[in-house]
């Protein structure tokens, strides 16, 4: 079995062969992939060795301490995050090794089209459709809340085949050309005056059979790996202690002493205790994954990262006391990643406000905690042997 100490040497002897100062980016990423040590738990030639996931910190930490170029991952998030482990599993091998080193590298970026304005937080009522047409397939609908989709190659993309059953089993997942003609993205500016969102309308896009994942009508079953991972990828992701948001509210408190109050002062603990129980538990969940996929575990990280992410915004805002009421700028830009910990408070708070509704909302997701978790009754479904055709809109 690979150990960290293999790792560690293949690293150096790869840095030895590939100076990070002299490398061009892309080539050097692309020869890390080629190594086997972009992701270490995927196969070899696909990016990694098939060693155990926990140890992909090892090979970073090495990467990272000898000045490496990173894969710019804010940029890239729903890549690596969620197309990638979804084509990993139900890719063929033509898409694997098509897809998986580009998306690694940054040369490629994806976007996710899921979300619809007439299926609300159930996506399995989501009435984009994909008609068969000959060797391929003709997709007409509408997406909403598409994140980089300005800037994204590909889509992750689920619609509807078979109108005729039942809403979760008529469904089909694709992998969409999004510079194919019949695709337009619209930007959807938010709350902070950017656009990082996304419109996107599909009028007669044509997708070859080559571009689906999984069989057709089972694209719920597909669509339900890229949730868990996704979910995994937004709560989940390692830290060090005080890293992210905690810390910079932390040091807030330290250079403020003028708004210290018991009251806020026991607000900070309550929350520094949270956020250090989310990133243990997260620490947890990644040991849990080098022996299986992501399961419902990763709902309730996603859940408490949300309301911790809210929580702390809030709180900085009032450490911060004039400061918290300034705001850079309220320009429409279409940002090229999503980046909380480089702003200034007032756009912290404002864009937290969607953490409990991306990813699955806070409420949809403690049901899935309630069912899957905790084994208890669900809610009534009275339209769950229904044709999707037949169900009232």
């Amino acid at each position: 079995m690979t150990t960290a100490e293999d790792l560690r040497t293949r690293v150096q002897e790869f840095l030895a062969q590939h100076d990070p100062k002299t490398t061009e980016r892309l080539e050097f990423l692309g020869a890390r992939f080629d190594a086997g040590l972009a992701w270490v738990h995927y196969p070899a030639g696909l990016g990694g060795l098939d060693a155990p996931r926990e140890l992909q910190s090892v090979v970073d930490a090495e990467f990272a301490a000898a000045g490496a170029p990173d894969n710019n991952p804010r940029r890239i998030m729903i890549g690596l995050g969620m197309a990638a482990p979804t084509i990993l599993r139900f890719g063929t091998e033509e898409q694997k090794k098509r897809y998986l080193r580009p998306l690694w590298t940054g040369e490629e970026v994806w976007c996710q089209l899921f979300s619809e304005p007439g299926a609300g937080s159930d996506l399995a009522a989501l009435g984009t459709r994909a008609v068969r047409d000959g060797e391929g397939w003709v997709i007409t609908g509408q997406k909403v809340w598409t994140s980089v989709a300005h800037l994204a190659k590909f889509a992750i993309l689920v619609t509807r085949t078979d109108p005729d059953v039942p809403k979760h089993q008529g469904m089909t997942y694709f992998i969409c050309d999004m510079t194919a003609p019949g695709v337009e993205v619209r930007p959807l500016r938010q709350l902070t005056g950017e656009a990082e969102f996304n419109e996107v309308f599909l009028s007669g896009v044509r997708l070859p059979d080559t571009n689906r994942l999984g069989a057709v009508g089972e694209g719920w079953k597909v669509a339900q790996t890229t949730l868990m991972n996704e979910r995994f990828a937004i709560g989940g992701n390692a830290m060090p202690r005080e890293g992210g948001l905690i810390g910079i509210v932390a040091n807030t408190w330290r250079e403020h002493p003028e708004q210290r109050t018991p009251d806020l002062h026991e607000r900070l603990l309550r929350l520094w205790v949270g956020a250090e129980t989310a990133r243990l538990a997260a620490d947890r969940l990644r040991q849990q994954l080098a022996i299986g996929a992501p399961g419902p575990e990763g709902s309730a990280m996603k859940l408490a990262f949300a309301k911790l992410q809210q929580e702390l915004t809030g709180l900085e805002v009032e450490l911060a006391g004039e400061d918290g009421l300034r705001y850079g700028e309220w320009a429409m830009r279409r940002p090229e990643s999503v980046d909380m910990i480089g702003r200034d408070p007032g756009f912290r708070y404002l864009r937290a406000k969607g953490n409990s509704i991306e990813g699955g909302t806070s409420e949809v997701l403690r049901n899935i905690i309630a069912e899957r978790v905790l084994g208890l009754p669900s809610e009534p479904r009275v339209d769950k042997d229904i044709a999707w055709k037949d169900l009232p809109r």
